[in-house]
């Protein structure tokens, strides 16, 4: 099944601009293709204000967002993978959604040692075919 992410997150930025309010992404910038102007993420991090004042040809699919910024007075173009995004929520008020942390593209040696591997331990096995679903705060 795809990822909920991409599409939570057109939802929320949507809902947050029909509010009125000022829509921020909290960025993984240092995930596998996140293209960010160097020097403006903090603890691998950036928060960046998504506005349709703030960018220029924002465009949210289901495998990036995209959009030109300025930074320091420099237009800048950004690239940033769906599963880069931590978190989307409006400036006024903090009202959003916070995503888990996914990592960055697996190796494909990665991915057969993972298989091979199993479960962990600390986690009994699943139910094949049964829906799980988590809280999110």
């Amino acid at each position: 099944m795809k990822s909920s992410r991409p599409y939570l997150v057109r939802a929320l930025y949507e809902w947050i601009v029909d509010n009125d309010c000022t829509p921020h992404l909290l960025v993984n910038a240092e995930f596998a293709g996140v293209q960010v102007p160097a020097g403006f993420a903090s603890d691998g991090q950036i928060v960046l204000n998504v506005s349709p004042s703030a960018v220029r040809h924002l465009h949210m699919d289901n495998e990036a967002i995209s959009f030109e910024g300025r930074f320091a007075g420099v237009p800048q173009s950004l690239y940033i993978p769906s599963a880069a995004v931590l978190a989307i929520y409006a400036r006024e008020n903090g009202q959003g959604m916070v995503f888990e942390v996914e990592s960055g593209v697996l190796e494909a040696e990665e991915i057969a040692e993972q298989d091979d591997q199993g479960p962990p331990d600390s986690e009994p096995p699943r139910p094949s075919g049964r829906p799980s679903l988590k809280v999110v705060k």
